[in-house]
């Protein structure tokens, strides 16, 4: 019992098997970030841009995290925003940076939740969450090359390889001549499907387009098709039902994105997977899609989320619901976090980061192999490096 009558409260012994004080087994000595603009080789239009929501796609902004600890070891993380948001995210990151010094780097979780309690006021989505994810990313990079390890060894790998597609082919920017072609050089490259874009104001259009490539493809792989957001429930319900006898291996964002219970309904009512979930910006998001069964396919992308960390706890609730798992973008991390799934996933190839990493994954029969190489297995070449237009460092 307390004894009122004292000023303090006696100190008590610490319990048998309890250490008095945390102990850490490293501290992290410097943080240094980092902008980069990447230039694509030519504007990209999906249907945001047909619809007039959004320009054509020039270039990706790309925050780096670098860290290094006081025992010498380092990790490599990044997130990238397009469009607009790069400065954003770069901002908002140096911010908080200096809340990592000292800290241990094992400690992901904690690190995480401290991070997003530095940012509260701009709340725990969208930029908050994406500026933590390069440093949270960084941290998991490190944790896995301190033990020798790729990252998907470190999770607890299901495999060693995952069914890759490509969607940079596909854009609407490009003419049946041009995904036709493309189609045949991701085949011979060793791709294992591929997707591309409907969604135009017109479906009409999206339904020829589509029927070129179904025959063109004529079944040597899975096709996917991605609307991007911009159908009405409506408009989505009948172009599934028309293109059911296709057999897609789904309909990727048919529905915008916050848009629930649409899409479960979707998954109802068509045979045809639904797949959606890029867009979303935290964990909390994703679980409104898991609760509501709206999709077949979940789509989380650990530099939009918040990083590894939240990916992890969408990936628990998707597994308990077998829901299969397709991470957008970013292949250099999410093949390492796919491979760690339990249900056999799919990870989307994509070209343009290539100039970034000195490093390359390599294809075969259709699937990604996982690097063997420590942690995410990526290395920041020169370009990146001129590509940067800001960097700040924080620590020793």
């Amino acid at each position: 019992m307390f004894d009122l009558n004292r000023r303090t409260i006696p100190a008590q012994p610490p319990k048998a098997g309890f250490a008095a004080g945390p102990a850490k087994l490293d501290a992290i000595r410097s943080v240094t970030l980092s902008l980069a603009y990447l230039p694509l080789a030519r504007p990209i239009s999906d249907a945001k841009v047909l619809t007039g929501r959004q320009k054509p796609l020039t270039e990706v902004a790309f925050l780096f995290c670098e860290i290094v600890s006081d025992a010498g070891h380092s990790g490599l993380g990044f997130s990238y925003s397009k469009r607009a948001g790069g400065p954003a995210l770069y901002a908002h990151a140096c911010e908080i940076a200096d809340n990592l010094i000292g800290e241990d780097p094992n400690d992901t979780a904690r690190i995480w939740d401290k991070l997003c309690w530095a940012g509260a006021s701009v709340g725990r989505s969208g930029i908050a969450t994406q500026a933590i994810a390069a440093i949270d990313i960084c941290l998991w990079d490190m944790k896995a090359k301190r033990a020798g390890l790729p990252l998907a060894k470190l999770l607890g790998a299901h495999r060693d390889s995952v069914a890759c597609y490509n969607t940079s082919g596909g854009f609407l920017s490009s003419s049946v001549e041009e995904i036709r072609d493309a189609i045949d050089h991701s085949i011979a490259s060793g791709i294992g499907g591929i997707k591309i874009k409907v969604g135009q104001p017109d479906p009409m259009i999206d339904l020829r387009r589509l029927d070129a490539v179904t025959s063109h493809i004529d079944g040597r792989v899975p096709l996917m098709v991605d609307a991007n957001q911009q159908w009405d429930r409506t408009t989505a319900l009948r172009f599934g039902r028309l293109v059911e006898p296709l057999n897609l291996e789904w309909i990727e964002e048919p529905l915008d994105a916050y848009d629930a219970e649409g899409h479960a309904a979707l998954a109802r009512e068509l045979a045809t997977p639904i797949a959606t979930g890029e867009m979303l910006a935290s964990a909390d998001e994703h679980m409104a899609l898991i609760r509501a069964d709206a999709v077949d396919f979940i789509q989380p992308d650990a530099p939009r989320v918040g990083g590894i960390t939240p990916f992890l706890r969408i990936c628990t609730q998707a597994e308990a619901k077998r829901m299969r798992l397709a991470p957008h973008f970013a292949m250099e991390i999410h093949l390492h976090l796919a491979a760690a799934y339990a249900h056999e996933p799919w990870v989307e190839h994509f070209d343009w980061l290539a100039p970034l990493f000195n490093e390359q994954l390599e294809i075969s029969d259709g699937r990604m192999i996982v690097p063997a190489r420590p942690g995410l297995g990526c290395s920041l070449t020169g370009k990146a490096r001129d590509w940067t237009v800001e960097t700040r460092s924080f620590g020793g």
